[in-house]
């Protein structure tokens, strides 16, 4: 994606990791931030020396200036800014945009090709569209807690941004979705992408039961409706690890393995659905089974029966797999107000036109001054921009 420019306009947490992920793969991307309100991402979770190590990840290949887009110094900028842009990225509540004289009809008069990417919690249109949205609600309203947790508790959020990640995937492939249009036709257009759309899509056919049967998927834990055994069980020295059979003849080299080859000829245990509706019985030979054994032991016995196993990992466990290591999944990043960071690498590997790290994120408004004299204003007018409180 070299050769392309994305203005970041977005916070937390969809729209700036969808220009994260163009960046990666070379693209010039161009955050922008309010001079006295920077990214809250900048201050969220954990800090280093007073550094928020989040932002090092989310900001990583973008330059950064400041601009007060509600000001009209502001907004001649940024429409300047635009003139040579490719994608804007923005998540301000619908109509805020407008409301700086910033709207579609502003932008693309600036330059006909651009593709504006709005990314919100409901989307710009119907009843919920002003409201503010967060990736929470999408979380509840897509049904995704109502099938997360065990059946006898509460619905279960994730304890980090699920919807948000799954949107701004979905967001950098709408994009490139309108930049290839855009090959044909010369045109940009708007993507108007709402949070709430993305994770119902990932959660599988649920609308298309509920059309076609009436049925509602309920709450199984780490169970599975559709298949068995599939869970977390506890090893003989106090590890997790998780079992997935997804075929029958993987369920079938399970329970060889466990020492319970009599169940592979019970008649449930052909089908999929025959073998979740006796989940307990094969998680009790599954369970016991695995109580026994230390989980290196587990994980060899499973390797050598080729059925699929892992250990549950937290972050340690991650970050001396020899897999991750092989694939440099946590790569290391040099950064000049931090030295090296270890984060994840970008998200595939390319052999031909491959991705990287140029840089973790940077200091709030650190290239403000450079990217204004590019744009030609002179450091006269850059300084007055600057006492008016729009930089």
């Amino acid at each position: 994606m070299a050769g392309l420019r994305v203005l970041d306009l977005a916070t937390l947490f969809a729209g700036p990791l969808a220009a994260t992920l163009l960046g990666d793969f070379g693209a010039e991307v161009i955050k922008v931030e309010h001079p006295g309100r920077p990214d809250p991402s900048r201050g969220h979770g954990p800090a280093k020396d007073g550094v928020g190590l989040w932002w090092k990840l989310l900001g990583r290949n973008k330059r950064t200036v400041t601009l007060d887009l509600s000001t009209p110094g502001g907004r001649d900028v940024l429409l300047r800014l635009a003139a040579g842009a490719d994608v804007v990225v923005e998540n301000f509540r619908p109509g805020t945009l407008e409301r700086w004289g910033l709207g579609w009809p502003e932008l693309s008069a600036a330059n006909p090709r651009l593709v504006l990417a709005r990314v919100t919690g409901f989307g710009q249109l119907g009843p919920y569209a002003r409201r503010p949205g967060f990736g929470t609600l999408a979380e509840a309203m897509s049904g995704f807690a109502a099938l997360t947790g065990e059946p006898d508790g509460p619905p279960t959020l994730p304890p980090f941004g699920l919807a948000d990640s799954i949107a701004a995937l979905t967001a950098a492939y709408a994009v490139l979705t309108a930049l290839a249009g855009r090959a044909r036709t010369g045109c940009g257009q708007v993507v108007d992408l709402a949070i709430i759309e993305p994770i119902l899509t990932v959660l599988g056919p649920q609308p298309l039961w509920y059309d076609q049967l009436g049925y509602v998927q309920p709450r199984t834990g780490n169970r599975s409706p559709n298949n068995a055994p599939r869970n977390t069980y506890r090893s003989a020295d106090d590890r997790w690890l998780a079992v997935s059979a997804s075929a029958t003849s993987v369920a079938e080299r399970v329970v060889r393995l466990v020492g319970r080859p009599e169940l592979a000829a019970e008649p449930w245990f052909g089908t999929g659905a025959g073998r979740a509706a006796h989940a307990h019985v094969l998680d009790e030979a599954v369970g016991s089974w695995i109580a026994r054994h230390k989980a290196e032991e587990v994980v060899c016995a499973f390797e050598g029966a080729q059925a699929a196993v892992a250990q549950v990992y937290d972050v340690r466990d991650v970050m001396t797999d020899p897999q991750f290591a092989a694939l440099d999944t946590v790569t290391e990043v040099d950064d000049p107000e931090l030295g090296p960071l270890r984060m994840q690498n970008v998200l595939f590997r390319l052999s031909g036109t491959p991705g990287g790290i140029r840089w973790a994120g940077r200091p709030h408004g650190a290239d403000t001054d450079a990217v204004l004299a590019e744009l030609g204003l002179t450091e006269a007018e850059i300084t007055a921009l600057r006492k008016d409180g729009v930089l």
